[in-house]
């Protein structure tokens, strides 16, 4: 199950079925079956500039925040695999400088945030390669016109 929680001004521009499928789908390449849950929030810049200061101590902000959590939900009883926190002002300017839609440059964040639910990170040059050789993968399963390469 996906909560999805999106602040009004964006409403209109997220196709929550869409996302739905960029997540099982990583989920379902990850190997990663059976019920879980987690969240989607799409805010502003100012919303998530305040979760990068509190929980990284960054006082900037930036495009996407995930929170992996491995616990059951009380509530529903599902696994329960963390938060994600995305900017859509952020997106959308990425994807101007980047040439491609907003929609495209949201898929690659919802989809980079997942493997970070999952375990993934690009802290180290391998882990980077690898991250984004799987990050890839998935977006070609999904159509979305983008490629991303380790700098």
């Amino acid at each position: 199950m996906i909560n999805f929680d999106i602040q009004k001004p964006f409403i209109a521009s997220i196709d929550q079925a869409r996302l739905t499928h960029v997540i099982q789908t990583t989920l379902q390449v990850e190997k990663i079956f059976g019920e879980i849950e987690l969240s989607l929030v799409v805010g502003d810049d100012e919303q998530i500039r305040a979760l990068n200061l509190e929980y990284l101590g960054n006082d900037t902000p930036t495009d996407v925040l995930s929170f992996p959590s491995d616990e059951l939900d009380p509530d529903t009883g599902l696994r329960y695999i963390g938060d994600i926190i995305l900017s859509h002002p952020r997106a959308t300017e990425q994807a101007a400088l980047s040439g491609h839609s907003t929609t495209a440059e949201i898929e690659l964040l919802v989809v980079h945030a997942v493997l970070h639910l999952l375990g993934y990170d690009h802290a180290e040059p391998g882990e980077k390669v690898q991250m984004w050789a799987v990050q890839n993968s998935i977006l070609n399963q999904l159509g979305t016109p983008l490629k991303v390469f380790p700098e």
